[in-house]
């Protein structure tokens, strides 16, 4: 796989929330994830944080915008950024630029996991077991004092 090529395949649901593109670096494997990632113009991947899995950003085009729980800032092209389980790890990758911003996002596979999307005032839990019908373990929860 090159991470420079164009060729993105056939995309399947589009889990950023904001349209970026996907494509697996790492074949899906118990521990490890990896995959490359462009955002085009006025995309986004929402705010969320996990609350078993590690993440590791590569910026390898473009300046996208990151936000934190510290707030935003603008990323340089080859900076790394490390987000860490729970709320100190909490991110959201925009392009607020007229390129296109290519990405690697990195990350440890914690089954089952929960995943957070504060904006949201939701939740997800997912494991990669199947659930007790014998179906893909995916629940999104809506938390309690959200619309």
């Amino acid at each position: 796989m090159n991470i420079w090529t164009d060729d993105w395949g056939e995309q399947g649901e589009d889990w950023s929330g904001g349209g970026a593109l996907v494509k697996r670096l790492v074949p899906s494997g118990p521990f490890l994830g990896a995959s490359l990632y462009e955002l085009g113009p006025g995309n986004f991947v929402i705010f969320h944080f996990h609350h078993g899995s590690d993440e590791l950003l590569v910026v390898l085009r473009g300046t996208p915008t990151l936000r934190t729980m510290d707030g935003k800032r603008r990323l340089e092209e080859g900076e790394v950024v490390h987000f860490p389980p729970g709320p100190a790890g909490a991110h959201e990758l925009r392009n607020d630029t007229d390129e296109t911003v290519r990405y690697v996002m990195a990350g440890t596979r914690v089954s089952p996991e929960v995943a957070e999307y504060p904006d949201l005032g939701q939740l997800t839990a997912q494991s990669r077991l199947p659930n007790q019908n014998g179906e893909q373990l995916f629940v999104i929860h809506t938390l309690d004092g959200s619309d």
